[in-house]
């Protein structure tokens, strides 16, 4: 009984000393702002024209190869497109696919540097040891592509996770068709 009264005292006191204790109050002061001119070249100054010897502004002309913008975050780019479904108990690249594989592909044969990950993925229908099978499939159909394609070997990794990580967690064929898939993960260098 004792023991109990000193375990209760001990942590009265505790809190008390908790709630007795305070904060301390941090003023938040405004970062100071430099004024700085700009300089040419910048976006809000840009640089003067270049003009030949008699005078006249030379203005370069566009690359045509350029691409404005980022194309993985283009809507229209099939670059932008980085998942690939398929059909029940399948691993047969569907028609609609083949287009966006082949762009990752020619990205790929491209760049020498870049690589991926292609992350296969099954519904939660069949065994873990078949969706994981299944996913393997997936993933190793979608790199077959992309090799005949040009894409190299050594730029592409295949990984499976069957249906440990669905997209969608329904049980019926609108998540289930939303988990038949290989996701195409570019990785960091």
């Amino acid at each position: 009984m004792k023991t109990f009264l000193k375990l209760v005292m001990g942590m009265a006191l505790v809190g008390l000393a908790t709630a007795c204790t305070t904060t301390p109050k941090v003023t938040k002061q405004a970062a100071p702002v430099e004024e700085r001119p700009a300089v040419a070249g910048t976006p809000a100054q840009p640089a003067a024209p270049a003009k030949d010897s008699s005078g006249v502004e030379v203005l370069a002309a566009p690359d045509k190869g350029a691409v404005a913008g980022d194309p993985f975050s283009d809507p229209s780019s099939p670059l932008s497109k980085r998942v690939v479904y398929f059909e029940y108990d399948s691993s047969e690249i569907r028609d609609d696919a083949r287009p966006v594989i082949e762009a990752h592909a020619a990205y790929l044969a491209q760049r020498s540097t870049a690589s991926i990950v292609l992350e296969g993925h099954a519904d939660e229908r069949g065994s873990r040891e078949y969706n994981l099978a299944l996913g393997e499939r997936r993933a190793k159909a979608v790199q077959q592509l992309m090799l005949l394609k040009g894409a190299s070997a050594r730029q592409i990794e295949v990984v499976s996770f069957g249906e440990e990580r669905p997209v969608s967690a329904g049980h019926d064929d609108m998540a289930w068709s939303q988990n038949r898939r290989v996701e195409l993960v570019y990785s960091k260098r």
